[in-house]
């Protein structure tokens, strides 16, 4: 990979007339923003602020967004690029969102409703794009699935397994005992808390003589009773943390024993067999590519299921002029929505043939906000990148919510892994969280990061945007990051078609901002690094120095 001198922080010296290789072409005169010595960001943001965070300047905002709104206003202003396909392999988009629906792909070869392959593509009435998971929303993990099928084949007498099948059970079975034994611990620990709030509330209440407790009245109480005292002190210790809305924590609380409970449920059950019984598709056989539906927002009418989708989409292209919820990074931007991750781990053949959907319609940009630890058929998901990379195709993909080094745990997928450094093709871009805490805390503590493994950075925490039946929520996550990336590319092939899928990942990294300081990984206070080792590029992506970049290609 190129690399440039981090001693020059922002990217390489633009020329003082930069000319465009686009089809209207940005015209511009403009210098690649450089960072002095800012002072750390303390200071809390507004709620408005939060919304719009990941798209402010560091410059002039003190915030590490991405110079969204300054390219915009200085750069693109009203000129036109071309228009570009984007790709979201997720777990559905509601199309219909009051944000999206004029942003969606629609397949100019095929007839809506007629129940007629038009395109003579396999996929009958794929107008939107394409459901490889047909009816499934709850999943088991990979490793659930790999201890159930290797019980299920080898009984009690695995001496009839190979070597590799055994070391696989083995791996996979410690991860899916540990997990799980930590599910059920986690589900027990929010059920005592809530068992002890509901008592603490129900007894203090009485005690004191009032329908509503507050902090004031709860410290003031005064009692001999050693329950009352024990309630006492844990009421106060609940009011501090969590604040006096006592409905809000009871919802939090709720929420939580839900998770872990679907956890219990699903991702652990041995027994889910969703795929047979949903889809009536064998995971293993790759010869047959077409099965599921054309539903993109699955099978809830509520579309909850389609929550993280959604989200992802409007991060990447919500319509920027309407108005309403949030913009979206990209303008000139198609939504093909390709749906083949479930509330559990994804299939590695939905995968393959997502990514292989997404570029034979089209698709200039791929975003994969999933991932997991396990896989059973990683080699078909790295032909069908490379098949991406032939068709000059770029895939943006989370690094992954752990807080490891991706240098020393395999992730998928991935173009390279631990032991093996050398990607397998120039067309992946992995992306690593950051919040809007520009210093010391300005890598999310759940991202996944890599010297060799994690490519870039880019704002994933706290991110407003669109959710399904057009409401909009905050959520998390490198799954947030990637897609602001993806915005990122989509727009430098919208003005810049000439540019490769390898050029276009280059410029994105030599383009970001650098921050040359000690940032604290995997949340945890004591453990720092210097924030230039946690990428290959040590940078944060900005959109503004990256169209300059662009240009000089």
């Amino acid at each position: 990979m190129k690399k440039t001198n981090r001693n020059i922080i922002g990217a390489i010296v633009a020329s003082t007339v930069l000319a465009s290789c686009g089809p209207k072409g940005l015209q511009f005169n403009a210098e690649p923003l450089r960072l002095g010595d800012l002072p750390e960001k303390n200071q809390e943001l507004s709620e408005e602020e939060l919304k719009s965070w990941s798209h402010a300047d560091l410059l002039t905002d003190t915030i590490p967004g991405m110079s969204v709104n300054r390219a915009y206003e200085e750069l693109i202003r009203d000129q036109e690029g071309e228009t570009v396909i984007v790709g979201v392999i997720d777990s559905g988009i509601d199309n219909e969102h009051e944000d999206l629906a004029s942003v969606m792909w629609v397949n100019p070869n095929e007839i809506p409703g007629n129940g007629i392959d038009d395109d003579k593509n396999g996929f009958v009435d794929d107008v939107y794009g394409w459901n490889f998971l047909g009816d499934i929303v709850e999943e088991n993990l990979e490793y659930t699935r790999i201890v159930r099928d290797f019980e299920d084949l080898y009984g009690d007498d695995p001496s009839q397994a190979s070597q590799e099948e055994k070391t696989l059970y083995e791996d996979a079975k410690a991860e899916y005992e540990k997990e799980r034994k930590q599910s059920q611990t986690n589900y027990n620990r929010y059920l005592m808390l809530l068992t002890n709030l509901q008592r603490g509330e129900k007894n203090l209440k009485t005690a004191i003589g009032v329908d509503q407790l507050s902090i004031d009245r709860v410290r003031e109480f005064e009692t001999d009773s050693t329950q009352l005292m024990n309630d006492k002190n844990f009421m106060l210790n609940i009011m501090t943390n969590a604040g006096e809305n006592l409905e809000e924590v009871y919802s939090q609380l709720d929420n939580a024993m839900e998770y872990f409970q679907a956890r219990l449920d699903s991702h652990f059950k041995k027994d889910l067999y969703a795929r047979a019984n949903n889809l009536g598709d064998d995971e293993n056989d790759f010869s047959v590519t077409i099965y599921g539906n054309n539903q993109v927002s699955g099978p809830d009418p509520k579309k909850e299921d389609a929550k993280h989708g959604t989200h992802v989409a409007g991060i990447i292209a919500a319509n920027r002029t309407n108005d309403k919820g949030a913009k979206g990074v990209a303008q000139n931007v198609q939504i093909l929505s390709v749906r083949a991750v479930p509330d559990g781990d994804e299939y590695d053949k939905d995968i393959a043939l997502a990514f292989r959907y997404a570029v034979d319609n089209g698709a200039k940009v791929i975003n994969t906000s999933f991932g997991k630890y396990f896989s059973t058929h990683p080699e078909k998901v790295m032909e069908a990148i490379k098949y991406a990379a032939e068709h000059d195709v770029l895939i943006v993909n989370a690094a992954g919510n752990e807080g490891l080094d991706l240098d020393e745990k395999q992730v998928y997928p991935n173009d390279q892994n631990p032991k093996n450094t050398t990607e397998i093709a120039d067309n992946f871009l992995n992306v690593g969280s950051i919040t809007p805490a520009y210093g010391k805390a300005m890598v999310s503590g759940f991202s996944n990061y890599g010297k060799l493994n994690v490519d870039i950075f880019a704002p994933g925490s706290q991110i407003y945007a669109s959710t399904p039946l057009d409401t909009y929520e905050f959520l998390q996550g490198t799954s947030m990051a990637s897609p602001a990336v993806a915005g990122v590319a989509a727009l430098i092939r919208s003005y810049y078609p000439k540019l490769t899928a390898a050029q276009v990942k280059q410029v994105i990294m030599d383009s970001g901002l650098a921050f040359e300081g000690e940032v604290i990984v995997s949340g945890d206070p004591n453990k720092t690094m210097p924030f230039s080792e946690l990428s290959v590029s040590g940078k944060i992506a900005n959109l503004y120095n990256a169209l300059i970049l662009a240009d000089e290609q």
